[in-house]
């Protein structure tokens, strides 16, 4: 079998990357996994041989080389994040829509010239971003896509195109719509919800964090553990299971800022608190207020997708995984 991982630097393709190598992914047989982003990836050793492929997914030639490439097992991880596709339209559009129309059209030329042969298994990290309000207290999968932001509809755009180019039989796709991932390791990104990250991880590391909304925001949350443990169910599901309905809403835990600070406090005590700083910004805030605070997964829960019951569990999970030992 062979993979391929579109966005496979960052930190979610390298999560996912270390599940597959140490063999924790249940895929069968990995011979090849191809590493495609647009720095190079981390390689790690382990189950299967890995190449490391640099371009830019926006390119059509770049897409037309990678959908060659005939993997049996496809993770779209790759996009521009919502902070920088609000701010910079066309940016947005271009990597997170189109770039990945061509390569979907490359893999239906693949599909045809193969006589229907060629298949590959397409899983897509999709967004609940693609959902906008005004919200019902959970929302179900069956919830109008009305998103209010670029980064939102570019990620309900794809969704359709996976489900319609899986009903006529080109590929075999899934999204799965991610929760907010946290407790992020590393730098913060130009993401919108980088914050929820950074008020946990930077105290724990005596760096000043600010918190630019209102402690009573309440946002769905689910570990970067998770997230590379639900990427790599999906790959092994029979995806028939899911009829036309193509795209899915992980499990996650819902929580206010509030409730994520006391987590913390329980964890990690009062010191470690006060390093949050609050400081709202118009724009944050702004953003923030179009997101889904809440879900009800009970479809996902009932394919085998699992996640986090509690933010403190969430926190432990970056002090076992992330955190720099001193």
């Amino acid at each position: 079998m062979r993979v391929l991982i579109m966005g496979a630097a960052g930190m979610v393709g390298q999560k996912l990357l270390n599940r597959i190598q140490t063999g924790q992914s249940g895929l069968d047989a990995v011979s090849k996994i191809y590493l495609h982003d647009m720095v190079p990836a981390n390689q790690i050793a382990g189950v299967a041989e890995s190449e490391v492929l640099v371009g830019n997914i926006a390119d059509s030639q770049e897409m037309q080389k990678l959908a060659d490439l005939k993997a049996d097992v496809i993770f779209h991880l790759a996009s521009v994040v919502s902070g920088e596709a609000e701010t910079n339209f066309e940016k947005g559009w271009q990597v997170n829509m189109a770039g990945t129309w061509a390569f979907l059209e490359a893999l239906r030329g693949h599909h045809e010239a193969s006589q229907q042969s060629y298949r590959p298994k397409v899983i897509f990290t999709s967004s609940i971003a693609v959902f906008g309000a005004p919200f019902p207290d959970k929302i179900y999968d069956e919830f109008l896509n009305a998103p209010q932001t670029s980064y939102g509809a570019q990620k309900a755009v794809l969704e359709l195109l996976i489900s319609d180019y899986s009903r006529k039989g080109f590929m075999d796709g899934i999204s799965i719509r991610l929760p907010t991932i946290c407790v992020r390791p590393g730098k913060p990104n130009l993401a919108a919800s980088s914050f929820f990250s950074g008020i946990i991880r930077e105290p724990l590391n005596g760096v000043e964090a600010i918190l630019p909304v209102s402690d009573d925001v309440r946002h769905w949350h689910a570990s970067p553990r998770s997230a590379a443990r639900f990427l790599t169910h999906a790959a092994q599901m029979d995806l028939s299971q899911l009829g036309s309905r193509r795209a899915l809403s992980m499990p996650g835990v819902s929580c206010t800022v509030a409730e994520q600070i006391e987590a913390l406090r329980k964890i990690a005590g009062n010191d470690v608190v006060r390093l949050i700083k609050p400081q709202l910004d118009d724009h944050i805030v702004s953003i923030v207020a179009g997101w889904p605070r809440n879900f009800d997964t009970e479809r996902a829960l009932s394919l085998g997708f699992e996640s986090e019951k509690s933010f403190e569990e969430i926190i432990q999970i970056y002090l076992d995984d992330d955190l720099p030992k001193a």
